[in-house]
C-alpha cells in the first residue's frame, strides 16, 4: 500500500497518496507511520508540524522502526520540537552502539569530553579579540581534530550548491556564494553533534535553541563567497551572531576576510571564530561584511553555527 501511495504521488494524486498513508499508519505500522513523521516534519503534501512529527516518530519507533529509533534518540538529545532528556539519550545511544558501528562512534566522541549530566561543556574557554568593530573573538582548537572529522563525516558527504537569501527571503542559487554545502539538520544532529552545538552555544554567551542547523561548507580551486552580510533583513528573529569552525586547514586560499575593516582569518583545524552581525541601530553592521576568498589549492571545510536573538529550534 506504501508502494500504491508513491504511485499516485509520482501521478501528482497526492491527496490521493496522503490519505492512503494516513490509512496504513492508523493500523499501527512502523514504516508508514516513519513515513507520514517524515512529510509532517517536512511539510508540503501535509500542514508542517514539527511537534506532532515528533510524536509520530516516537509511534513508529515503537512499533519497531531503526530508524525512527535513532531520530527520537537525536531529538531527545536536542530537545528539538518536544521533550529534553539528555541522560536517556544517552542511555539509547548506548543501546544503539551495540549494533551500529556509526552510533559507537558518536558515543565514543562524547566520551572524549568534559561534559555536565545535562550535555554542557563543565568550562568555558576564552577567546582571543581580533577585532572590536565587529567583535571578532578567535577561539584556537576548540575543536579537537577527531570532532573536526566527525563533522566533516555527518552528512555522508552530501553535499549540494550552496544557497543564499534573496528579497523575498527565499533561499536560492546565487553566484556571490559558489561553494558546496550540506546541513546536519535537526532530525540528524545526533548527540555527540548536539554536545558539539552546546559547546559553541557557552563560547558566544547564548542558548542552545537559538542556533541554527550547523551548515557544512566545501569549497574546491576556485570556489568563494563573495563579500556579503550574515544578518537577514526584514527577519523578526535577528541573525546576530556567526560562528565558524575551521574543520581542516591543509588548503592554500580561502582566507575568510572582513572587506571593510581588512581583518583576514584562515583558522586551523578546530579553530572557532565568533563575530557578531547586527550593528547599533539593530540592524546590520556594515563593517560585518565578510568573504571566504577563493581557494587556490585544495579543499576548504567549514562549519557555520548561525545564532538568533530569541529561540530558534520548534
Amino acid at each position: 500500500m506504501l508502494n500504491q501511495a508513491i504511485e499516485l504521488s509520482n501521478a501528482g494524486r497526492n491527496s490521493e497518496a496522503v490519505q492512503l498513508i494516513r490509512q496504513v499508519a492508523s493500523t499501527g505500522d512502523a514504516e508508514a507511520l516513519g513515513v507520514l513523521a517524515e512529510m509532517t516534519w517536512r511539510g508540503g503534501l501535509v500542514e508542517q508540524n514539527p511537534v506532532q512529527a515528533r510524536v509520530l516518530f516516537e509511534q513508529a519507533a515503537a512499533r519497531g522502526s531503526t530508524s525512527a529509533n535513532l531520530t527520537v534518540t537525536n531529538l531527545l538529545a536536542s530537545g528539538v520540537a518536544g521533550k529534553l532528556d539528555w541522560n536517556q539519550a544517552l542511555g539509547r545511544l548506548q543501546t544503539e552502539a551495540q549494533q551500529l558501528p556509526a552510533r559507537r562512534k558518536a558515543l565514543d566522541l562524547i566520551a572524549t569530553m568534559d561534559l555536565t549530566n545535562a550535555g554542557n561543556p563543565k568550562t568555558v574557554v576564552e577567546g582571543n579579540r581580533l577585532s572590536d568593530n565587529p567583535e571578532v573573538i578567535h577561539f584556537a582548537g576548540l575543536l579537537a581534530p577527531a570532532e573536526c572529522e566527525y563533522l566533516m563525516e555527518a552528512t555522508g558527504n552530501r553535499f549540494e550548491p550552496s544557497m543564499v537569501y534573496d528579497s523575498n527571503r527565499q533561499l536560492v542559487r546565487d553566484e556571490i556564494r559558489t561553494s558546496d554545502g550540506s546541513t546536519i539538520h535537526w532530525l540528524i544532529e545526533d548527540p555527540a553533534v548536539v554536545a558539539l552545538n552546546r559547546r559553541i552555544a557557552a563560547v558566544s554567551g547564548s542558548s542552545y535553541e537559538s542556533g541554527e542547523a550547523l551548515a557544512l561548507l566545501r569549497y574546491s580551486p576556485g570556489q568563494e563567497y563573495r563579500p556579503h552580510f550574515d544578518f537577514v533583513k526584514g527577519a523578526e528573529n535577528r541573525r546576530l551572531m556567526t560562528a565558524l569552525i575551521y574543520l581542516n586547514d591543509d588548503y592554500e586560499g580561502g582566507e575568510t576576510a572582513f572587506v571593510r575593516t581588512g581583518l583576514k582569518v584562515k583558522g586551523k583545524t578546530g579553530d572557532v571564530i565568533l563575530f557578531r552581525n547586527d550593528g547599533a541601530d539593530g540592524g546590520p553592521n556594515p563593517l560585518s561584511e565578510h568573504a571566504g576568498l577563493p581557494i587556490t589549492k585544495g579543499f576548504k571545510y567549514l562549519a557555520t553555527r548561525w545564532i538568533r536573538e530569541a529561540r530558534w529550534i520548534p
